[in-house]
């Protein structure tokens, strides 16, 4: 009888067919596996395989390169080979579809790095996680809200360390800011606003109306995975796929993971009840160049004790106010002047009954405007050098450890997935913005409620304007009207392109 412990495989071939290992439910534990799962290697070293290796992918590898770096997966391998990163690990193997990697490296991996363009997080993490991999997924952690709910439920049902690219939650300002907050340092908080001085890529582009050929080195069909497939064109790829809805979540998706954290760590924050966006020209396929987004969240029981807060008290209902593309908060009347807001890439304002908190982006130099300087009870636990590496190593520490015994990462899944749910929530005001109304969101149930049978959308293709005799004369294509219910739950949850398919939510 055939051993269904060695059935671990995940080859591209069963991939593409209908008995995929991951589809099948088979949890696989290698038999050299870390301290937790079984025996721990004589190295004490994970063996690691980076998905997405061309860019932060890289970083997080060299943070890691006291473990053993046994697999790189790129779908583009001049990018790839240009940043040396196949030189600093030569006797790793190389590939360039990462099911295959799964698939001859299965038995020897531990953990798995994803870096790749967002729309791909989920189902490269997934599937690691269905055959009990650990995963260090980058920011933002998914690409969608029911993605980030699934890789929520995979990791609890698995039991394997996990951990979000945000490497500000591991750092000291994230743990002043929410210990602040707790000791009642600025009061109750009704208002938060954030922002990010990004883009720093194209936004707001018309759709390329014309293929290029694909480089020989760069397998365009592996990049567009579950997406919908469109010609090739160098303006989505490299890098700036960040800016392309298919491929990307903008401005917002990229740093709203790192800026937003400390508000939805240090306030206690769960689901939106309401959602409203608004930008500039929002076109069918590209971010536009700058977005605002409010998202109230409900009042709240905290799960800490808060300095101050009577017993049984609840935390108060809080708006959210998110700003991109060079938007910024209107400065408070006793803002410092010549002081810039902007403090590593962004910042937020938490404006409470007593003070003003202040943090720059991934949390760091908290500061009160009233100048106080706070001294409040330290509870967060301090991982060293989060910025030097102490982010990914964490993460390692927590792989070693047992599930009974682990001590969580700071952004582990049970954390980041529901604040992922959060950062691409925004993604969906803004593209939800023509209905001109607030949007009622059922977190639970991940759908808004207040949507009706006869409500429609369209959406701008391609903008343009034409000069005759002097005078402008502005041009809009447009997409044919769509119902706003069924545009909105593919936003919600994608459906993927065959082949490609999640594995199944955990009940």
């Amino acid at each position: 009888m055939e051993n269904k412990s060695e059935k671990f495989s995940v080859s591209r071939r069963a991939f593409l067919g209908t008995t995929a290992v991951a589809a099948a439910g088979i949890t696989i534990i290698p038999s050299h596996a870390v301290a937790g799962l079984g025996h721990v290697a004589p190295s004490d070293k994970l063996n690691i395989v980076g998905v997405g290796v061309g860019g932060m992918g890289f970083a997080n590898l060299k943070n890691l390169e006291s473990q053993n770096i046994i697999g790189l997966c790129d779908v583009d391998w001049k990018y790839t080979s240009g940043n040396g990163v196949f030189d600093r690990w030569p006797n790793a193997k190389k590939y360039k579809d990462w099911r295959i990697m799964y698939d001859e490296l299965g038995k020897s991996i531990d953990g798995v790095v994803v870096a790749t363009a967002d729309h791909t997080h989920a189902i490269i993490a997934a599937t690691a996680i269905t055959m009990s991999k650990h995963v260090y997924v980058q920011k933002p952690l998914t690409h969608s809200v029911y993605e980030s709910r699934l890789l929520t439920k995979l990791a609890a049902k698995y039991k394997v360390a996990t951990q979000m690219g945000n490497q500000g939650s591991s750092g000291e300002g994230v743990n002043l800011t929410t210990e602040w907050l707790a000791n009642g340092e600025i009061g109750e908080v009704t208002k938060v606003e954030a922002f990010t001085d990004r883009p720093i890529w194209p936004q707001g582009l018309n759709t390329p109306e014309r293929g290029d050929w694909v480089p020989e080195t760069l397998d365009w069909d592996l990049f567009t995975g579950p997406a919908k497939m469109r010609p090739y064109n160098s303006l989505y790829h490299p890098w700036n796929w960040r800016g392309w809805w298919d491929y990307g979540t903008g401005a917002l998706g990229d740093m709203a993971c790192h800026i937003l954290h400390p508000v939805f760590v240090g306030l206690e924050l769960g689901y939106p009840i309401h959602a409203q966006g608004n930008s500039s020209l929002l076109l069918q396929d590209c971010a536009p160049v700058s977005q605002s987004v409010k998202l109230t969240f409900p009042s709240r029981t905290p799960k800490r004790a808060w300095k101050g807060a009577k017993k049984g008290a609840v935390l108060p209902q809080v708006d959210v106010h998110w700003y991109d593309g060079g938007i910024k908060p209107m400065l408070p009347d006793t803002w410092p002047a010549g002081k810039n807001p902007n403090d590593s890439g962004g910042g937020v304002l938490f404006h409470g009954t007593k003070d003003t908190l202040v943090c720059g982006c991934y949390g760091v130099n908290p500061w009160l405007l009233s100048g106080r300087a706070p001294e409040a009870p330290k509870f967060r636990r301090r991982i060293e050098k989060a910025t030097q590496g102490g982010h990914e190593m964490d993460w390692v520490r927590a792989c070693k450890e047992s599930p009974e015994n682990r001590v969580e990462t700071a952004s582990n899944f049970a954390e980041a997935g529901p604040f992922n749910e959060m950062v691409v929530m925004g993604v969906l005001a803004v593209r939800l913005q023509s209905l001109n109304k607030v949007l009622d969101w059922n977190g639970e149930k991940m759908e808004f409620t207040n949507l009706s049978d006869t409500e429609e959308i369209k959406t701008v293709i391609k903008d343009g304007f034409e000069i005759h005799d002097g005078h402008p004369t502005f041009k809009k294509t447009w997409t044919d009207p769509v119902p706003a219910k069924a545009f909105a739950a593919e936003l919600v949850k994608h459906t993927y392109r065959e082949p490609w398919k999640l594995p199944d939510m955990p009940a």
